[in-house]
């Protein structure tokens, strides 16, 4: 027979021997009935110790043994606490039968037990017998305290401690007081469980008394086992009393085992308050993520709202490149963190889920849906900025080319108008001779013609201030000025020609005909002055054009004009003409003329040199046509070379988007396989970003060039820009959709042959790739109250759409082990000694430092009844890890 053997049959007998007692209690006590007195004296003390161990729970406790249970009051309340059940309502009377009623009743609750009382009655416990007094009490001992510890009692310890109790048993027998003298028993029980309070090493055996009180000190300071026993009294007894022994020594296997009990308890606590700390970080890292996501979008929004437009192009142009460098460097890592924001999210729910605690709900405003609905206002916002900016700069190149255009009309305008105010105001008629009257009248009436010709040049100048102002030219003050000033120059201007007409008219009749050759020559010079006037003017006139159609068609009008040049210079020669005529017929008859034209201040020197002038502007027209054509040709190449490419990725991208859509069905093999295949997906697809990236210089250059549109395709760079960024969040929330996956088939212990059955189940439902369980129910479920309870589970939104994910938790929802509320609470339980509250002293010696500094700061104060100073509520705590609260 082995050693652990020997241990068995030992314990089972003492068992046995614990179940005769009861049979055998007439006769123990009556040989008791001379019982030894220091027996006696250790029995009050012991059993009056151990009573009052549990009394002090019930707020009481006995000095007296004999006395104190006379009336049954009290015996019948230890009786409730040991037990843990109620006992009948006691007699509240104080007639001798109202305590023999009470006494009867814990008397007949013990019998209720399987305890056979012999010789114990009522009679003797109310007339304060000691002998049947102590008997009885030991007889309770015996079944509440002592009867526990048996083969079966150990079954609950360690190995290791269940051999430690078996060898303490064979060596130091309960039988045998005398093994128990010397206080090294009760030591090593000590130093067994807890070495931390007794050196056992340095115990002397040649020193009992002094072992016991050790003993008997460190087991009511440290494990709360009253002390029942003196040193000096087992010492000096040549052999302790047995009853009073074993009652003591099994207080410390009560002590220990419910050390283990509480051990468990503070292990459970402290596995679940992990998971709690560990989402609550998870919790704080989202809140604070998405406050700054949210932050950025908030102090982003404005900026991009703001559409104050700049006065000049080159202010537009830098608005244009800091958008440019908002879109290259500054969004491109918040799409990441939006991107990981969700997926976070979704990780967090999932470990939630697993670990049966309520789901998150980020604070108000910060829910995925919110940060969605942000980020979508930032991308509506983005793309009203860009299309604002791009009709500024095209109505600043507009407003820039209409006020040069102005400045040019108004300077020649304003050379024209040059002292023709004086001369209309002028009275030389008066002292003129006919000829020279003649003279002034046909000059005048070639002024008017020319001042009809210069009408035409007055309406464009209005006209174009009044484009100007309706663009929003940020000068038109000043040209509002200038305009009004020549519209007033000119209203004065046919005033004053109408009355110097009507002087000319007064007087014409005393004059004669003035010479027609004179007068032929100012009509036919002024007109074609007019238009050489104009034909300067339009080959200086600065155009803008933004393709190659555009700028042809400037170039056939240049064209037809330089047909009409030698017919022009057919009417230069017949004006010349005229005037040679006059210098034949002068040098024929001998006439002296004064040199000048008195009917037109041009001359054929005149004719001339503007001649020149519109001869030598047609080969610079030509040349600034030409390099228009150049950069029209160099835009257009840019068009083709940025279709060519945007053709392919558009494409490229949609092809990509269609592929993942397909992906979590089509990969087979294992969870960890499809995602090594998802992530080597996304690694082709990041790959690809080089594409991306030349297609944006190009869209820059097109830009810097001010193309704005391109007929050869019908990709922009936003559409790409907007795919791609679609195409990065779809393939990170796939491979997020796999983790999840991962982490329900570890926590769940499911197999991947279980795990491809639920896929395969999935897919049969989702036939048109976009799970719909409301119409796939209706094919023999509708109406179903089973089905619409399944429903409520896989889909609490009623969204109308159930993901693989809540597939999974639904088929294994009852296969997961996980701590329930009540489970915490009755480990807090044995941790508080079976009270409604704990205190801190007892958080912070069962539970490490950091969880139980967790548990304090929690927990609200305990407001029962029985509340002590300090007192925490460890009920609504479990309630709130399991249920929402504002912890």
């Amino acid at each position: 027979m082995t050693a652990v053997e020997t241990q068995m049959t030992y314990a089972n007998s003492y068992t046995i021997t614990h179940e005769e007692t009861y049979m055998t209690q007439e006769e123990d006590w009556d040989r008791d009935l001379l019982l030894d007195p220091a027996w006696e004296k250790q029995q009050r003390k012991t059993f009056t110790a151990w009573c009052n161990s549990h009394l002090r729970k019930a707020g009481t406790q006995i000095e007296n043994i004999e006395e104190d249970f006379r009336n049954g009051l009290k015996l019948m309340l230890l009786l409730e606490v040991i037990s843990g059940e109620r006992l009948p309502k006691p007699d509240k009377g104080k007639m001798r039968f109202h305590k023999i009623a009470n006494v009867n009743k814990a008397l007949d609750f013990i019998c209720s037990k399987g305890v056979k009382l012999v010789s114990i009655g009522a009679e003797e416990i109310v007339d304060g017998n000691v002998k049947m007094t102590l008997g009885m009490i030991w007889t309770i001992i015996l079944r509440f305290a002592i009867q526990d510890i048996s083969v079966e009692g150990f079954s609950s310890l360690h190995h290791s401690e269940w051999d430690f109790w078996c060898y303490v048993l064979l060596t130091f027998p309960p039988f045998s007081p005398l093994s128990w003298k010397d206080g090294l028993a009760l030591c090593a029980l000590i130093h067994r469980h807890r070495p931390d309070l007794i050196d056992y090493s340095k115990l002397r055996k040649d020193d009992p008394v002094g072992n016991l009180n050790t003993a008997f000190e460190v087991a009511e300071k440290f494990l709360d086992i009253p002390k029942m026993l003196d040193a000096e009294d087992i010492v000096n007894t040549p052999k302790p009393d047995e009853k009073a022994i074993m009652t003591y020594v099994s207080c410390f296997y009560h002590a220990f085992a419910g050390a283990e009990q509480a051990e468990t308890a503070a292990n459970r606590i402290c596995k679940v308050l992990a998971v709690n700390q560990e989402n609550e970080k998870l919790m704080e890292e989202y809140e604070k993520l998405a406050s700054e996501l949210l932050e950025w979008i908030r102090r982003t929004i404005p900026w991009l709202e703001n559409r104050v437009a700049e006065q000049t192009m080159r202010a537009m142009q830098q608005k244009l490149e800091d958008f440019r460098d908002y879109r290259r460097v500054h969004k491109p890592p918040r799409v990441q963190e939006k991107c990981q924001l969700e997926i976070n999210f979704n990780t967090l729910q999932t470990k939630l889920r697993l670990s049966n605690r309520p789901a998150f709900m980020p604070s108000e405003g910060k829910m995925v849906s919110d940060i969605a609905n942000a980020w979508k206002g930032l991308e509506q916002v983005e793309k009203g900025y860009e299309e604002w900016l791009l009709t500024e700069i095209r109505r600043l190149e507009r407003l820039d080319h209409l006020a040069e255009k102005f400045k040019q009309k108004c300077a020649m305008h304003e050379s024209w108008t040059g002292g023709k105010e004086e001369l209309l105001s002028q009275k030389d008629y008066e002292s003129a001779s006919l000829m020279e009257i003649r003279a002034l009248m046909r000059k005048h009436e070639a002024f008017e013609s020319d001042l009809a010709a210069h009408q035409d040049r007055v309406e464009q100048i209005a006209a174009i201030a009044q484009e100007l102002n309706e663009l929003d030219y940020h000068d038109a003050a000043t040209v509002n000025a200038r305009c009004q000033g020549i519209c007033d120059q000119w209203d004065n201007l046919g005033t004053l020609t109408q009355k110097r007409r009507d002087s000319l008219e007064r007087v014409e009749k005393l004059w004669e005909t003035i010479d027609q050759l004179y007068l032929e020559f100012a009509k036919r010079a002024a007109p074609f002055n007019n238009w050489m006037d104009g034909a300067m003017e339009d080959l200086q006139d600065m155009f803008i054009v933004h393709s190659i159609e555009e700028i042809q068609s400037l170039i056939t009008a240049h064209d037809q004009f330089k047909a009409t040049l030698p017919e022009a210079d057919k009417e230069r020669m017949a004006t010349i003409g005229i005037h040679n005529e006059i210098l034949k017929i002068a040098q024929t008859y001998g006439i002296k003329l004064s040199g000048i034209n008195p009917y037109t201040n041009l001359s054929p020197q005149d004719i001339g040199t503007k001649w020149d002038t519109v001869k030598h502007l047609v080969p610079l027209r030509d040349q600034m046509l030409q390099e228009e054509v150049a950069r029209q040709q160099a835009n257009e190449r840019l068009r083709r070379q940025f279709a060519a490419q945007a053709n392919i990725i558009g494409p490229w991208i949609q092809t990509k988007m269609e592929e993942i859509s397909h992906v979590s069905v089509d990969i087979a093999g294992s969870l960890e396989e499809q995602m090594n295949s998802l992530k080597q997906y996304e690694q082709n697809i990041i790959n690809y970003k080089s594409n991306i990236d030349k297609l944006e210089g190009d869209h820059q250059l097109s830009q810097e060039s001010l193309i704005f549109d391109n007929k050869h395709t019908n990709y922009t760079m936003e559409h790409v820009r907007v795919g791609w960024e679609q195409l990065l969040t779809t393939i990170a929330r796939t491979i997020n959709e796999v983790e999840n996956q991962i982490l329900t088939r570890d926590a769940k212990g499911i197999s991947q042959e279980q795990l491809n059955e639920f896929r395969a189940s999935f897919n049969h439902f989702d036939r048109v790739r976009h799970p719909n369980p409301k119409t796939s129910s209706s094919q023999g479920y509708s109406g179903s109250e089973l089905f619409a309870r399944i429903m409520t589970l896989v889909d609490p939104n009623n969204t109308g759409v159930v993901t693989f994910q809540a597939f999974i938790d639904f088929m294994t929802r009852e296969t997961a082990e996980t701590d329930t509320a009540e489970q915490v609470m009755a480990s807090f339980k044995i941790l508080a000694s079976d009270k409604s509250y704990i205190t801190v002293d007892e958080l912070r010696r069962e539970l490490p430092p950091d969880q139980a500094e967790y548990c304090i700061s929690r927990m609200t104060r305990y407001v029962g009844p029985d509340a002590a100073p300090g007192a925490l509520d460890y009920i609504s705590f479990s309630s709130a890890l399991y249920g929402e609260s504002d912890l």
